[in-house]
């Protein structure tokens, strides 16, 4: 192979010219050279394997201890009465699901940090409590596992500040498919009475599930309860087809669910062109009387809103070219740990794990040996959204209800994340003894950021290229994405670590909008997007927790407010008093709720004042907003006033406590007026000065709906972020360590070109696509 002078000469010969732009042949003959012996590049290599200091012990419960656990709560012996599920009634006792409990930070960190032992896991199990005098839904603690003859399970209520622990009214319960079949009969009798009229009128009937004369789909929102002692349900009826929430119409059935006793549930009324109708007859009376035209008739046709490609567009020119992709040409940079969901990169290290009620989590974050974060989690993923008929006006989401962990399923390589990415399984405990799988959900890869970390040219007017020295340094970061579809919307959660010690959490949505049949001159709740469909405005609002732990768990909260003041210099005595910008800092004292101050004018920041760096400045890690950081728009709503006080700021603060792992209860939604997990109450004035603090942040997108979210939400637009930064907590820039670097130097008389690649040379390969046949890594339990 040519010697690397030989090539590094015609290059610096090539790029003579005074614009520094290469002379096309000679470079074209730099690169030949360079590859006489191309050498083949897989991007399918395995990342290279590391060893976790410590076991994880956040790592979710085994298959083997999901089976041991199932079997124990079915035993007898324990007085549970429990039915199995598939033969299970409202009035039965049964297990709803179980999950991996949140271990208490005070166990873990002798563990972690030192020579204790390792904490025992335990089972997070709730069980639907039916057959009890005053049936309720209970959550409960079962270990210590590994199973033993010293496991035992105990109510989980500690974590709940409602007033009733880990217990939930039966009207206040998730409503699972038992509850559903429950009004079954009740919704096919309300809508077989009115068919005629839903035929005339939006050319569709039904007449429940099973049968076959039924032609619309019937959907329901929530929440179902106030406070847990009544439950009701809105039922609202599209057409069916692979684009279901795009097609709705303008008919609506509520329902009274309260209680076990079906024979007493009953009919609230119907809803259509905003009016209610308690009664089938008052319908007809309006029916007859000719008030209930549909002016804007739905379309059954759904191919335009099916996400096939659209011929009839045309083509882009060279469009059918492949696009651009990001590879890991140069092999893999990052380090994994199979066994123990453990992950090294350039400088940063930390664990993974995973829990079917919020999804993927991290643990023990860790930069240059030093911790920045104990927990990094997501807490909740809300919305809510706005109208004027029930399913807009009336709808909370909060995807915790749903296990949003059980929806990040299959990534699309190349699409979702790039080729050659680290492909992983996601598992966790199904509704029995059986651990679900979900293949390929998680994807890890290293990325060209798209601009350099840092770049400068040292000018020298007097030189051929116009510079003397030139300095730029490669950019990069590892990010870790998965996808979360829950109903109509996937929401991309990606956490890139990137090679200057900062951390990124970005979320976007893409899916089918929640979509109203359209109103003419009701633009204020979303803009027509289809002959007979209005795109419903909403709030998605994610929470996420940051338990900062800056190289040790005594930290403050600082704010920098840049204030204008007035000034006066001597030495212009002419200028008189005038404006003048200047830095006020100082510690936020107690837990509270907050937001970031207009005009980005004030900055945030986690610090640890008993440790400084070189300067004798605390150091400390930013809080940079990204894109859209919102809040909930709306603070006192019926159907979300106390059950999502999480969502209703920017940013907030606590004091670390065991009893306090969670913002949010996953059963919350239906309890607005009297939540399990009341997050007003973290706020109970306490110092938040040199303590060990929590970071509480929301992202989101105010979703003003348009046309182009037609057929689905684009990912580009819909997207929210924040960033932690270093702040003073180096002594220089995280850069000067770095080899991807180059330092090149132009002789000012002949403008001849040297470079210092630092041993890191351009990779000259050719990429092998060729898929291995066992690319998919066995992440542990995970």
């Amino acid at each position: 192979m040519v010697s690397k002078s030989v090539v590094a000469a015609l290059l610096a010969t090539a790029v003579s010219s005074a614009a520094a732009r290469p002379d096309p042949q000679l470079w074209k003959r730099a690169i030949s050279l360079a590859s006489d012996e191309v050498r083949t590049c897989s991007i399918y290599d395995e990342a290279p394997e590391t060893k976790a200091p410590k076991e994880n012990p956040w790592a979710p419960i085994s298959p083997e201890d999901t089976k041991a656990v199932w079997a124990y709560l079915h035993d007898p012996a324990t007085g549970l009465n429990l039915t199995l599920p598939a033969n299970a009634t409202l009035t039965d006792n049964y297990v709803f699901f179980m999950d991996t409990l949140h271990l208490n930070k005070t166990e873990v960190l002798s563990y972690i940090d030192g020579n204790g032992e390792k904490p025992p896991q335990y089972a997070r199990v709730i069980i639907f409590e039916g057959g009890k005098i005053e049936p309720v839904s209970q959550e409960y603690m079962v270990g210590p596992l590994p199973f033993s003859d010293k496991t035992t399970i105990q109510p989980y209520d500690y974590v709940f500040n409602g007033g009733k622990g880990g217990s939930i009214p039966f009207d206040g319960r998730y409503f699972d498919g038992k509850r559903s079949a429950g009004y079954q009969s009740l919704l096919k009798n309300a809508m077989a009475e009115v068919a005629d009229i839903t035929k005339d009128l939006f050319d569709g009937v039904y007449y429940g599930n099973g049968d076959n004369r039924t032609d619309l789909v019937a959907a329901s929102t929530g929440p179902n309860s106030w406070d847990g002692t009544q439950s009701f349900i809105t039922i609202m009826f599209r057409y069916p087809g692979l684009a279901s929430y795009m097609t709705p119409i303008d008919f609506y059935a509520i329902l009274d669910t309260t209680g076990t006793d079906i024979t007493t549930w009953s009919f609230r009324g119907y809803v259509t062109n905003t009016r209610f109708f308690p009664t089938a007859a008052e319908l007809r009376a309006a029916y007859e009387a000719g008030e209930l035209a549909n002016e804007f008739p739905q379309t059954r046709d759904q191919t335009w809103a099916n996400m096939e490609r659209k011929g009839e567009m045309g083509v882009r020119d060279l469009d059918d070219r492949a696009a651009p992709q990001s590879l890991e040409v140069g092999g893999k940079r990052y380090k994994v740990d199979k066994a123990q969901n453990y992950i090294e990169y350039m400088g940063w290290s930390f664990y993974v794990s995973f829990t079917r009620i919020l999804g993927v989590m991290f643990y023990d974050i860790k930069y240059k040996g030093e911790r920045i974060i104990y927990e990094l989690s997501l807490q909740e993923a809300a919305a809510q959204y706005a109208g004027n008929q029930p399913k807009a006006a009336n709808t909370v989401y909060h995807d915790t209800y749903f296990s949003i962990g059980t929806y990040s399923a299959t990534l699309v390589e190349g699409f979702d994340c790039p080729f050659g990415a680290t492909m992983f399984n996601l598992s966790f405990p199904g509704s029995t003894d059986k651990t679900e799988t979900h293949p390929q959900a998680l994807c890890i890869f290293e990325a060209d950021s798209g601009y350099p970390l840092a770049r400068h040219r040292y000018g020298s007017s007097s030189n051929p290229n116009g510079f003397s020295h030139l300095a730029s340094v490669k950019s990069s970061a590892l990010h870790l994405r998965h996808v979360a579809t829950v109903g109509n919307y996937d929401y991309l959660f990606d956490y890139a670590f990137h090679i200057d010690g900062s951390l990124e959490i970005e979320v976007r949505a893409s899916g089918y909008l929640q979509s109203s049949p359209y109103y003419k001159d009701q633009g204020n709740f979303g803009p027509r997007v289809y002959q007979g469909t209005q795109g419903s405005y909403h709030d998605h609002v994610l929470t996420f927790k940051a338990d900062f732990d800056l190289i040790d768990a005594k930290n403050s909260l600082q704010r920098t407010d840049l204030v204008v003041v007035n000034q006066t210099q001597p030495w212009f005595p002419e200028l008189g008093i005038f404006e003048q910008m200047e830095l006020k800092a100082y510690n936020m004292e107690k837990e509270q709720q907050f937001n970031f101050a207009p005009n980005g004018q004030s900055m945030f920041c986690i610090i640890n004042e008993d440790k400084v760096n070189k300067w004798g400045t605390p150091r400390g890690y930013r809080i940079v907003p990204g894109r859209s950081n919102i809040h909930l728009s709306i603070d006192n709503s019926p159907f979300s006033r106390k059950s999502s006080k999480l969502l209703m700021s920017q940013l907030a603060v606590t004091k670390q406590h065991d009893t306090e792992p969670y913002a949010n209860s996953w059963q919350n939604v239906n309890l607005p007026l009297a939540p399990q997990q009341d997050f007003a109450k973290f706020f109970d004035d306490e110092s938040i000065e040199n303590e060990d603090i929590v970071l509480w942040f929301n992202l989101g997108m105010h979703h003003f709906t348009r046309s182009e979210d037609v057929p689905v939400t684009l990912y580009s637009e819909a997207v929210s972020s924040i960033v932690f930064a270093p702040q003073n907590f180096n002594d220089r820039a995280q850069e000067s360590d770095l080899l991807n670097r180059r330092w090149i130097i132009s002789d000012p008389k002949t403008g001849a070109i040297s470079y210092e690649d630092y041993g890191v040379e351009l990779p000259t390969c050719k990429v092998a696509l060729e898929e291995p046949s066992s690319k998919i890594l066995p992440w542990s339990t995970v």
